[in-house]
């Protein structure tokens, strides 16, 4: 018998840019990026990807690119005008639309050497991104976020997917971003409930790693509730920090069976799934949470009071913490949950052994290898009937 092993090495490197404006002229950010690797041949050459919603909300943003590369036509060109496509969750669901990226990746000649800038939320840049990972077998990928979530989340990781045969994120890749640019002056044209989408992220991360920043939420939560923009760029940096922290610290491609900054989306995915994607990912996210430290609490992990703490900020910063689709299944025979499916399609999408991150305290998360369906039932009445203690100090 004979073998040949092959091991090595391949180091990745982005950054995570904060800025204010990045298409106007003077704003040198981008161009200074585009630098950072010359291969000599001049211009690079782009081709941006749009969401559609970001366009309508920003009416200059389309002429705004034009100016901006025909004023550092130097350093860049773009190889045809932007690629539309339309935000949410649809832009993981319809092939048309990957497809129409992909041909305009092939149409224009975007090649190995130049670059694919993605600017929208989080469902078009992880699309996007998997366009970017596949064609040519990678090409390089910028991504500018514009909501709270995809700045301080989803868009500042290794991840790019795009939903098949009715699962969320079924095919994907992982495949760092050539940068990730954070531009503030997307975020006041957000709607409530994606303003503070991401702030539900922001709380996942804190609750399982950091209650120095769980606090900071807390002491805030009125200021974000008013759209305050000076501490919701301290929780998106915050929260940014310890995401890319976290990536770099361990299991950046997930070859293991854990996943602590999934805490909270087993349930979540699910929820997306059963109301259509009508309910977005960070109002899924807060679901999941209230779900999951609920069942902490009635595990004998979580103390009553932090329970409380945690439910009552939550509802305070406007999010529903129980939907009706939290309880399908428990009306048939079986009274089985619906969303037990999900953890099901959790097992099956991580592979290996079943893990779930639980909280044992504000900051300290715990990993689980299996959870009870009875007290899962118990945990999503509880949620039904939970009302808050008192006045609550959040207001908008």
């Amino acid at each position: 018998m004979k073998s040949i092993i092959q091991e090595f090495q391949v180091p990745f490197t982005y950054g995570i840019y904060f800025t204010e404006g990045l298409f106007s002229k003077g704003n040198p950010m981008l161009t200074d990026i585009l630098k950072q690797k010359s291969d000599g041949t001049g211009p690079r050459k782009v081709l941006f990807v749009v969401d559609e919603g970001v366009a309508k909300a920003h009416p200059n943003l389309l002429s705004d690119l034009a100016t901006y590369t025909a004023y550092h036509s130097n350093t860049l060109t773009a190889v045809a005008d932007a690629v539309l496509i339309p935000g949410g969750e649809e832009a993981k669901n319809d092939p048309a639309l990957l497809d129409r990226v992909l041909e305009a990746i092939h149409k224009y000649g975007v090649c190995r050497h130049s670059y694919l800038i993605a600017i929208g939320g989080g469902a078009v840049l992880d699309m996007a991104g998997f366009a970017a990972a596949t064609a040519h077998r990678g090409i390089r990928h910028i991504r500018i976020p514009t909501t709270v979530l995809s700045q301080n989340d989803s868009g500042v990781g290794v991840k790019n997917s795009f939903n098949a045969f009715g699962k969320k994120n079924f095919l994907g890749t992982f495949a760092p971003p050539f940068a990730v640019i954070n531009d503030s002056k997307f975020l006041p044209t957000l709607e409530d409930r994606d303003w503070r989408g991401g702030i539900a992220e922001a709380i996942k991360v804190a609750l399982i790693k950091d209650s120095a920043f769980y606090t900071q939420i807390k002491q805030n939560a009125a200021a974000l509730v008013a759209r305050e923009m000076k501490p919701m760029q301290e929780l998106i940096f915050r929260c940014a920090q310890m995401h890319v922290e976290h990536i770099g610290s361990g299991d950046p491609f997930e070859f293991g069976s854990s996943r602590p900054l999934d805490f909270g989306h087993w349930a979540a995915h699910k929820l997306e799934q059963v109301t259509n994607y009508t309910l977005c990912h960070g109002e899924a996210v807060a679901i999941g949470i209230a779900l999951d430290v609920t069942y902490s609490k009635l595990a004998g992990m979580l103390s009553e009071a932090e329970w409380e703490n945690i439910l009552s900020l939550l509802y305070g910063l406007g999010f529903a913490l129980y939907i009706p689709e939290l309880s399908h299944g428990l009306e048939t025979p079986a009274k089985e949950l619906l969303i037990w499916q999900g953890l099901q399609e959790f097992r099956e999408h991580l592979g290996g052994q079943l893990t779930i991150m639980l909280l044992e305290k504000i900051g300290v998360g715990v990993e689980v290898h299996h959870l009870d369906a009875a007290l899962v039932s118990e945990a999503v009445s509880q949620l039904q009937q939970w009302q808050p203690k008192g006045l609550l100090t959040v207001t908008a």
